[in-house]
């Protein structure tokens, strides 16, 4: 006997009503992946890609969530938001997997469809960098023929990192950041200062007095080690399909992957950890 919508609580007639497809769209959603020729692994290229802008979508506005709260001085509703990017960032390390099981041959079938695009002109990704530190003036280029992109990119650039917050933060609680640490150019990358390692260790020291800066402390290290295992998994997967050729879009390739690896957001919380 079969069973019935109100008894079941599953519908069976959505002509009047909104269906899960309706919600989210997915008609629009599955229409977007249109490989541009027939060979079989340029689908997978498409969805990894689209599914990483997905996830750079919800990582900014949690990273704006998290910027607020620190700036209002609202720890405990950060450290929701910074947990939230960590469980993002472990969805963004997988997807690198999953692109690895294509091998050389299937990049290079369809390579040549992709023009100049390239990942490295992802402007959500730019925006993460900015909003973590990684100023860079340059790579605002690529978006400059789009107004609302532009605007978007310039804010982030200008606008404090969430390393500066953090340290602002800090400034606001009596710890003695040094002025021209509170008072530098903030389109700048960020440069160590001894001074600022000091505040560092001292909470370190003293995690109990100060826990919930400490905590903040390991909730910076816990975002930058998981963005470090992304830029890892990046570079070896591109490593991994096209060796040490140039990208699409005119990079350098496993080479400017490489040197990523060496920059850090928050280089105090790593360097403290020698003198703990």
């Amino acid at each position: 006997m079969a069973l019935s919508a109100a008894t079941d609580g599953i519908h069976t007639d959505f002509s009047e009503g909104m269906s899960y497809g309706d919600y989210l769209r997915l008609d629009t959603l599955l229409s977007a992946q249109t490989p541009l020729t027939a060979e079989h692994d340029e689908l997978l290229f498409i969805t990894i890609h689209q599914v990483m802008e997905l996830w750079l979508k919800l990582l900014n506005r949690e990273l704006d969530t998290a910027l607020a709260h620190i700036r209002s001085d609202e720890l405990q509703p950060a450290f929701k938001c910074t947990a939230r990017i960590n469980r993002i960032q472990e969805q963004l390390i997988q997807a690198w997997t999953v692109l690895s099981t294509m091998t050389p041959s299937d990049y290079l079938s369809f390579r040549p469809a992709l023009g100049k695009s390239s990942g490295f002109q992802s402007w959500q990704y730019r925006l993460v960098e900015f909003k973590l530190g990684a100023k860079d003036a340059i790579k605002m280029a690529p978006h400059r023929h789009r107004s609302d992109l532009a605007e978007q990119l310039d804010a982030a650039y200008r606008a404090p990192s969430l390393y500066d917050e953090a340290l602002r933060l800090l400034a606001r609680r009596g710890y003695a950041i040094p002025a021209e640490v509170l008072d530098r150019d903030v389109t700048q990358p960020y440069t160590a200062h001894p001074g600022v390692e000091a505040v560092w260790e001292e909470i370190y020291r003293h995690s109990g007095e100060h826990f919930d800066l400490y905590e903040l402390a390991e909730e910076l290290v816990d975002l930058e080690d998981a963005f470090q295992q992304w830029r890892f998994r990046h570079m070896k997967t591109v490593e991994r399909i096209i060796g040490m050729r140039s990208g699409t879009g005119g990079s350098t390739g496993v080479t400017y992957l490489r040197k990523a690896l060496e920059r850090y957001f928050f280089p105090e919380l790593w360097s403290v950890r020698g003198k703990l």
